[in-house]
C-alpha cells in the first residue's frame, strides 16, 4: 500500500510519543488531511539526505513507525505543535516524491508483535523507566505503557533515552523481544561503566 511519509532524522517506536514543528507547506498539508480523515502516516528515519529544504529523495530506513496525531496547538514561535503516538511498523519497499513536494512510501504493514511478558533479567529496564515516568517531559507528552510487556517496556524506553538514532532504528526492525531488550541492556550497562 501507498502511505504519505515524515521523513525524520529521529525513530518514533510502537507505543511511543514525539512532539514535532510542522512548519513546511506540505507537511501542513499532510497533519491537516491526517487531522481531517484521522489516517495515520508513517514516520521513518532519513539514513542520507536531509529533512527539509531538499528536493532530493533522501536515503530511508527500511522499517518505520504508523504516526496518529493525539495533540495539536500553536506554539510560542507561531508554528504548528503536534504530538504523535506511534502504532505499528511498516517495511518500507521504495519511495517517490509527489507534485506537493511530500514523499510517499510503498509500505507493508507488519503485525503487531503479542505481548510479551516481561521476564526477570529485565525487571531493571522496567524499573528504570518507571523512575523516568516522573520526568516533566514524559508526564507533558503523555506515555502510557504496559510495564509488564516486555515490547511496551522496550519500544518507551528507546524512544525516551539518548541513544543514537541509527542503533534505534536497528533496534525497531528488530522482531525477538529477548533480542531487542538484551541489546537495550547491554548497551545501558555501557553508558553507566558497569560491566
Amino acid at each position: 500500500m501507498e502511505m504519505p511519509l515524515f521523513p525524520l532524522s529521529a525513530v518514533l517506536l510502537p507505543f511511543g510519543r514525539m512532539p514535532l514543528q510542522i512548519f513546511e507547506r506540505r507537511y501542513v498539508d499532510l497533519v491537516r488531511e491526517s487531522m481531517r480523515s484521522g489516517e495515520g502516516f508513517g514516520i521513518v528515519r532519513i539514513r542520507r539526505g536531509a529533512e527539509v529544504g531538499s528536493d532530493d529523495l533522501p536515503q530511508l530506513a527500511p522499517v518505520g513507525t504508523v504516526a496518529r496525531i493525539v495533540d495539536w496547538d500553536q506554539l510560542d514561535n507561531g508554528l504548528l505543535g503536534i504530538t504523535v503516538a506511534g502504532e505499528q511498523r511498516f517495511a518500507l519497499h521504495g519511495h517517490r516524491r509527489a507534485d506537493s513536494g511530500l514523499i510517499i512510501g510503498e509500505v507493508d504493514l507488519l503485525p503487531p508483535p503479542p505481548a510479551v511478558r516481561l521476564r526477570e533479567p529485565w525487571e531493571r529496564l522496567a524499573e528504570l523507566l518507571q523512575g523516568l515516568e516522573a520526568h516533566p517531559h514524559v508526564q507533558r507528552i503523555g506515555l502510557r505503557v504496559d510495564l509488564a510487556d516486555a515490547w511496551q517496556v522496550g519500544y518507551a524506553l528507546i524512544q525516551l533515552l539518548p541513544l543514537d538514532e541509527a542503533f534505534k532504528a536497528e533496534l525497531l526492525a528488530e522482531d525477538d523481544a529477548d533480542e531487542l531488550l538484551g541489546a537495550l541492556d547491554e548497551v545501558l550497562g555501557d553508558m553507566s561503566g558497569e560491566d
